[in-house]
């Protein structure tokens, strides 16, 4: 469920966890191979539906239907207004390969402000920058202090600790009135268990008492670290639990990603776990829905959802349950596949998602524009919000090897609007944006990768979500973040794209700017 946080004129505003990237998706997608996946719904075809309450409820046990909320929007320094944390994590920092860089864009009143680049070398950052530590390569968001600024959490999944080469390290970049200042290192509970500690981040309400927690897991196990909100500048927290996902841990087929919302409505954000499921010969791609509860996450009621690396949540039909919506970009051989890649959406229900209705988008889908082509890769990446200010979420998907006018993998990001009665996305209006679509900065290029990180967070402060695009590729690999502003009607107009040189990092190597946004 939305927390409501307050912005530095006393108003209050919804916020929601979001959820985590990997630079490595595509790469996870080429190592499974195909096959059939058991689940408990049949897809639907993608059409407008009637919002129904789950028959389990009562009309006095239900919750009550909660209005759409905008995409959850980190904001640093509580202006208002929504900063963007973009991922440069394989750059050099004094002269140091793969050291790694966050790059925050503040917003403003006319959308986006100054730039900065955090490494481990800045002022007040804990450590140093050292070859391979690919600092901010996963990143994380909450108000962890509860101080009302929201404070963001670096992966440093390469970070040698003592004698424990790539053991990983996770710093908390803490929120103020001037934005992130100073930062604390979280103590790694089980160092002996796993390399590459804090590899996989996300930050959650998992217990329900307002505050935000923080999971973190690693690519060689099962095992889910919690830490409890009530975070101090001293590396104390509230807590700390972990739990066993039904994954596999064998070698490098741990949890592969974490995401989060409330999918059963009860105030408790659940914590969903994407990794290699157990029950099958073939052992596929697979998520599993973890209810949150008084003590966190619980496993003993997990359910088994459909395939695919990228997750978000959000209320698409305002039946007061979060929808679950899930990227599966590979053509075929993975369960719910199609060809140029699929959406899916689980619409969520007191008993979980794994039993709510379903519906699925692709590319071939009449009223969305283009086709499913092999290699396109639709929703690789992709964000809810409210684009157009109507109160009905949207939904912007990322297809970064989309082949523009013969280009190849230039990309493109496709916005599917919520229906004007809030049953739901729809396909009616849609819009396709490239590098060619006016007010977009740059052109279509080879290799570009646009729509490698999508996210919709309200930049100025106007009511209406703003599309922010990433494009690793750009620029031969330096990558950049383009923030697309929302007009009234939904659509986009272009501003300064941000660049390495925008906030003064080396252009050596591939930095890869823009792979991931932190959530």
């Amino acid at each position: 469920m939305a927390q409501l946080k307050r912005t530095a004129s006393g108003e209050s505003r919804p916020h929601r966890s979001g959820r985590l990237r990997l630079v490595a998706a595509t790469a996870v997608a080429a190592a499974l191979s195909g096959g059939l996946l058991t689940v408990n719904a049949t897809p639907a075809t993608a059409a407008p539906r009637t919002p129904t309450t789950p028959a389990a409820l009562t009309a006095s046990t239900a919750p009550a239907p909660n209005p759409a909320l905008p995409a959850s929007d980190a904001d640093f320094n509580g202006d208002g207004r929504a900063d963007i944390a973009a991922s440069a994590a394989f750059t050099y920092v004094g002269g140091k390969k793969h050291a790694g860089a966050v790059v925050v864009t503040y917003g403003k009143t006319g959308g986006t402000g100054r730039s900065v680049a955090y490494t481990q070398n800045s002022p007040g950052v804990p450590g140093s920058a050292e070859k391979g530590d690919i600092f901010g390569n996963e990143t994380a968001y909450g108000d962890f202090d509860g101080d009302g600024y929201d404070d963001l959490v670096a992966s440093a999944g390469g970070e040698d600790v003592g004698s424990d080469k790539d053991g990983g390290m996770a710093t908390v970049l803490w929120g103020s009135p001037s934005g992130l200042k100073g930062g604390t290192v979280l103590k790694d509970p089980r160092p002996a268990q796993h390399d590459g500690f804090s590899e996989i981040l996300q930050a959650g309400d998992f217990n329900g008492d307002g505050k935000d927690d923080l999971a973190l897991a690693t690519g060689t196990t099962a095992v889910v670290d919690v830490f409890r909100g009530g975070f101090t500048r001293s590396g104390r927290t509230g807590g700390h639990s972990t739990v066993k996902a039904p994954v596999h841990s064998e070698g490098q087929n741990g949890v592969r990603q974490l995401h989060s919302g409330d999918a059963d409505g009860d105030g408790k954000e659940d914590l969903i776990v994407n990794g290699y499921e157990r029950d099958t010969p073939q052992g596929y791609n697979a998520n599993f829905w973890l209810p949150g509860s008084a003590s966190g996450p619980r496993a003993s009621r997990a359910q088994k959802l459909p395939a695919g690396v990228i997750t978000d949540l959000g209320d698409t039909d305002k039946d007061g349950y979060e929808d679950v919506v899930i990227g599966n970009a590979w053509d075929s051989g993975i369960p719910g596949s199609a060809r140029g890649g699929a959406v899916h959406i689980l619409h969520g229900a007191a008993t979980g998602p794994a039993y709510g209705e379903w519906e699925k988008f692709t590319q071939n889908t009449s009223g969305v524009p283009g086709s499913g082509e092999k290699g396109d890769s639709f929703g690789h990446e992709f964000d809810l919000g409210d684009i157009d200010g109507d109160g009905n979420l949207d939904l912007a998907v990322g297809a970064p090897g989309e082949t523009i006018d013969g280009v190849a993998d230039s990309g493109a990001v496709t916005v599917l609007y919520g229906a004007a009665d809030g049953s739901g996305i729809t396909t009616r209006g849609a819009k396709l944006f490239t590098q060619n679509t006016p007010g977009v900065p740059d052109s279509d290029e080879k290799y570009d990768f646009l729509g490698t990180d999508v996210h919709i967070d309200d930049l100025n402060g106007d009511g209406r979500g703003d599309v922010i695009v990433g494009a690793h590729g750009e620029n031969g690999g330096n990558g950049a973040v383009y923030p697309l502003l929302a007009r009234t009607d939904g659509t986009l107009r272009g501003t300064s794209g941000v660049y390495l040189s925008t906030a003064g990092l080396s252009a050596s190597g591939t930095p890869r700017l823009g792979a991931n946004f932190a959530d």
